[in-house]
């Protein structure tokens, strides 16, 4: 029997990769907002709040980022009916809004980003945008 299993974990430079790509994203689209970067047990790796970003965002991207490295699914998916169960049942720590990505390397999820202040649509492409460099980063 296995007691034990190997892990990946995500380093405060790839965080930082992640944040800087999200950035550059964000600029691009000329909206400010809120990155957040957290680990496979939701902690709080690299955060930043460009100027202009929404204060109250803050708190839903750290949210966002929480959520996609807890399910390992993108957030926004969830019926919306169960969503705010979902919020409720964990104390407002998960949500549904979109901007959420969680981070896989070698199969395991190893975190996620999430990033608030734009429109949905707009938090989801700065995500997405920084997950497609963190790929990138790690192809041999």
């Amino acid at each position: 029997m296995t007691l034990l299993r190997p892990a990946t974990k995500l380093t405060h430079r790839g965080a930082l990769l992640l944040v800087a790509a999200a950035e550059e994203a964000a600029r691009a689209m000329g909206v400010p907002q809120c990155i957040a970067v957290v680990d496979e047990g939701c902690n709080l790796v690299a955060f930043l709040r460009m100027d202009g970003a929404r204060v109250l965002s803050i708190e839903s991207a750290t949210r966002k980022a929480m959520t996609a490295a807890a399910t390992g699914k993108p957030t926004g998916g969830i019926a919306p009916d169960k969503a705010l169960l979902l919020a409720e049942a964990t104390s407002g720590r998960m949500t549904n809004l979109l901007g959420g990505v969680p981070l896989i390397a070698d199969g395991q999820v190893v975190g996620g980003i999430g990033v608030g202040s734009g429109t949905g649509e707009q938090d989801l492409e700065v995500a997405q945008a920084a997950v497609a460099a963190f790929m990138r980063a790690q192809a041999p």
